[in-house]
């Protein structure tokens, strides 16, 4: 996401143009409230006039208010053209009045600005203090911006509003430090919603060492941005391009700021501080009428500063580890959860011993309060610098945006490192000797050996028993197909298939599930994918005969095509269509793969799958519930068109039976809905809930089945579920996904799957409406609590009511045998 770094001309620019965003709120007095934008010193805005100045554009208001249940007055600027008032920005948050008696008033004796009382005592001033203001004026600026200028001198501002925020960031703003006066214009949060007061929580670009942004409370860090790469902030994941704003960081010797600016001037668009400490990006969406949540943070655990002390790393996966090279400084400590005591080197470096520099990639850059940074520096001679320098500890290029140009070094301990894709390198101060780990390895490589023999005197021992098993099987249904009249399949020759394929070449495997391996294959000039049924797979002659009978009889663009298959000697074996792009979960859940998923892309594969279900349950010869639905089982075409496969667990119905119930219960942990996996009962609503969780992984890019936060202990439709109660739901969407042109229809398709995932079957929609949801604008109906809100809840619901089921991860298929 290339975002340039803007010189001072250009930002003074940006703030006398027009531009949309949250900012100030005032009023007005004897002006008509539609055709004025400034006061001078001879008129006052009045509360009990309910006056108000309007920006010339007419985007923004300056007036008096009143916040939610409270009693209390504020002067202060908010957006004209949004029914409901958003408020961004307040004159006297700290002093309110208590009844409408608010004046403010401009004064001649240097320009003040003042807010006034029934008493005409001073409750806010705006002091400017220049001798040489002949003619004030105060002016509501198209940006947002309350100016107090010169009449004769509209160009040079004597005070603006832009320098002294509450709790709201607009385009053209500078937050930041001046370097010659000391200033520092930051933001703050409000009490409450309704006590507009002064909050506990700041953000702020901090200059100290490298500039970082940062959240406090009070004097405590609560979160650190990482270093400027050029970009954006080395641990700012959640940033990412778009086509309503740019963002950047200003480095020069007069003064350090962050800004932002709008590149569509339609749009409206705030930054603000709220008052548990969130940073959050709204924007406006006229159609709708109502504030989007664009992004939010801090966000998980791995945001929170300095979580895993010095030299340790927070994963995305598991809360803390050391850093390689490193352990834990309180052993016992780590155990209990508590990381504050951090690492330590496993051997202590000394100058005079000799040093070497080891690489960390893939991380958020350290805290770079205590670092030196130079802009002209090559990394080679950044090396050299800390090489030379005892009290250095790490040294890095932090701007990937200029090869390898700068150089920023550290000195103390790292802390506040994580994980983070796309990362960054960072070159670490070890000790020589202890890079020699030969010893350790030779240990490592004994207990691995010992434990790969076990397991394959144990794999052995199985083998045996499943290919006896299978022999048994495959005599059964060679039996079963030379007998059957219905099938409209062709049945292929073993030597075609061994042609084809290459005689199984290990160079055309294309990957293993649950029946077997899958070999590419060219047959005929056409390409072709080979299931082959593998002697350890825990499916068998049902499912083999159920798969070519079902698909065979099925014609749909988004249903996998079927093109035979081949029974002989041992050999069973399927014969599909070839898909170029694998399956979904081959990308999907892949951190680099999947950012080739982009919206579009991601919205077409959702509906893709809809409306093969569709096809499946009401418009193909025969009703079909697939049983079986996830990621593994959408196979995406060379244009990236989804194809539904797998029908091996699939289930028939007669008529106008949409279910039925069974004591054979198929599926995938993670996938099948409540009264399936509990009760046996299946239909049609059951594949419902399976493609409502397909919906919140294609959008979120995690997995259902494993997904944990470390602040709840839900799955993903649980998680899914707190933001859509708290309307929150676009931090769900995946970050490498850019979506800011699609709001609408990624908040819809959120609900949507929120809707199929409902716990009660009736309440579910049918796939024909899911299709017209997911196409159409229409309201939609309020989604309720999902079926198996955490992870644990399916576990502990399935064991307890089926005495032989057996474990499984997201992608493995599992059957509950009925006895014999």
């Amino acid at each position: 996401m290339p975002l340039s770094v803007v010189s001072c001309e250009e930002m003074n620019m940006m703030c006398s143009s027009r531009i949309h965003l949250s900012l100030f709120l005032f009023t007005t007095s004897f002006f008509s409230v539609h055709t004025t934008d400034t006061i001078d010193t001879s008129h006052t805005l009045s509360d009990n006039r309910d006056d108000t100045l309007i920006s010339s554009n007419g985007d923004f208001a300056l007036g008096f208010f009143s916040q939610g249940s409270s009693k209390n007055r504020y002067a202060g600027i908010w957006y004209n053209n949004i029914k409901d008032k958003t408020v961004v920005w307040i004159a006297n948050r700290d002093h309110p009045l208590t009844d409408r008696s608010g004046t403010l008033r401009l004064i001649e004796s240097g320009g003040r600005l003042l807010l006034l009382n029934a008493t005409n005592a001073t409750i806010w001033s705006a002091n400017v203090s220049s001798s040489s203001l002949h003619t004030p004026l105060a002016r509501l600026l198209d940006t947002g911006n309350l100016i107090v200028t010169d009449a004769n001198d509209d160009k040079n501002f004597i005070r603006q509003s832009f320098d002294y925020p509450t709790d709201t960031l607009l385009a053209g703003m500078k937050l930041g430090k001046n370097l010659v006066t000391g200033r520092e214009v930051y933001i703050s949060s409000a009490k409450s919603n309704d006590d507009l007061a002064t909050g506990g929580f700041t953000y702020r670009c901090d200059p100290t060492g490298y500039p970082q942004m940062v959240i406090k409370e009070g004097a405590s860090i609560r979160y650190k941005s990482g270093p400027w790469n050029g970009f954006w902030f080395s641990g700012s994941k959640v940033l990412s391009k778009s086509s309503i704003f740019s963002f950047g960081l200003v480095m020069n010797r007069n003064e350090v700021y962050y800004y932002y600016r709008l590149l569509n001037d339609s749009v409206y668009t705030r930054l603000t501080l709220n008052g548990s400490g969130f940073v959050q990006r709204w924007v406006w969406f006229n159609q709708t009428q109502n504030w989007m949540l664009y992004l939010s943070f801090p966000l998980r655990n791995c945001d929170t500063y300095n979580v895993c002390g010095a030299y340790g790393i927070c994963g995305n996966t598991t809360n803390c580890s050391c850093l390689n090279k490193f352990e834990p400084t309180d052993p016992g400590g780590w155990d209990r959860g508590d990381f504050s005591s951090g690492c330590i080197r496993r051997t202590p470096f000394n100058c005079q011993d000799g040093n070497v520099f080891l690489k960390y990639s893939g991380i958020k850059l350290p805290d770079t309060e205590r670092s030196w940074y130079n802009a002209s520096m090559s990394l080679e001679e950044c090396k050299v610098a800390c090489s030379t320098d005892c009290s250095c500890t790490a040294y890095a290029s932090p701007n990937i945006n200029n090869g390898e140009r700068e150089c920023l070094l550290w000195f103390g301990d790292l802390v506040d490192v994580r994980e983070m894709s796309p990362g960054q390198d960072i070159y670490i101060r070890m000790a020589k000797s202890g890079l020699d780990s030969g010893s350790r390895k030779r240990e490592i490589l004994i207990v691995t050996l010992s434990l790969v023999i076990g397991i394959l005197i144990l794999g052995l021992s199985l083998l045996l028993f499943y290919q006896k098993r299978k022999q048994q099987e495959k005599g059964r249904l060679r039996h079963s197909f030379e007998n059957h009249e219905e099938l409209e399949l062709p049945m292929f020759e073993l030597s075609t298939i061994i042609k084809a394929t290459d005689g199984f070449s290990i160079h055309n495997k294309l990957g293993e599930g649950g029946f077997g391996p899958v070999f590419k294959g060219l047959l005929g000039g056409q390409e072709i994918a080979v299931k082959r049924l593998s002697t350890t797979s825990q499916q068998g002659v049902d499912e083999f005969k159920n798969e070519v009978i079902c698909i065979g009889k099925l014609q749909h663009r988004n249903l996998v095509k079927l093109l035979g298959y081949c029974i002989q000697g041992i050999e069973i074996m399927l014969v599909y269509e070839y898909m170029r792009n694998k399956s979904l979960d081959f990308i999907l859940f892949d951190q680099v793969k999947g950012t080739i998923l982009d919206w579009p892309r991601r919205f077409n594969i959702i509906n893709g799958i809809a409306r093969g279900l569709m096809y499946l349950h009401q418009d193909s010869r025969l009703r079909i519930i697939h049983r079986d639905l996830k990621a593994s089982n959408i196979l995406l075409d060379s244009d990236m068109i989804p194809k539904i496969s797998d029908f091996g667990l699939a289930r028939t119905c007669g008529g106008n039976e949409t279910g039925a119930k069974t004591s054979r219960v198929v599926g995938t942990y993670g996938y099948m809905s409540p009264e399936y996996a509990v009760d046996g009962i299946f239909s049609v609503k059951s594949d419902v809930f399976s493609f409502g969780v397909l919906v919140l992984e294609i959008i979120s890019g995690k997995r259902n089945r494993g997904f944990s936060m470390v602040d709840h202990s839900h799955n993903l439709l649980g998680h899914a579920w707190m933001l859509y109660k708290e309307e929150r739901s676009l931090e769900l969407v995946d970050s490498c996904v850019e979506y800011s042109s699609y709001l609408s229809q990624v908040a819809r398709s959120i609900h949507v799957g929120l809707l199929c995932v409902q716990e009660q079957t009736e309440e579910r929609p049918n796939m024909s409406s899911v299709v017209l949801m997911l196409n159409n604008d229409g309201m939609l109906p309020e989604a309720k609590h999902p079926g198996f809100f955490t992870a644990r809840d399916i576990i502990r619901t399935e064991t307890s009511n089926n005495s032989n089921t057996a474990s499984s991860n997201n992608t493995m298929t599992i059957s509950l045998l009925e006895a014999r």
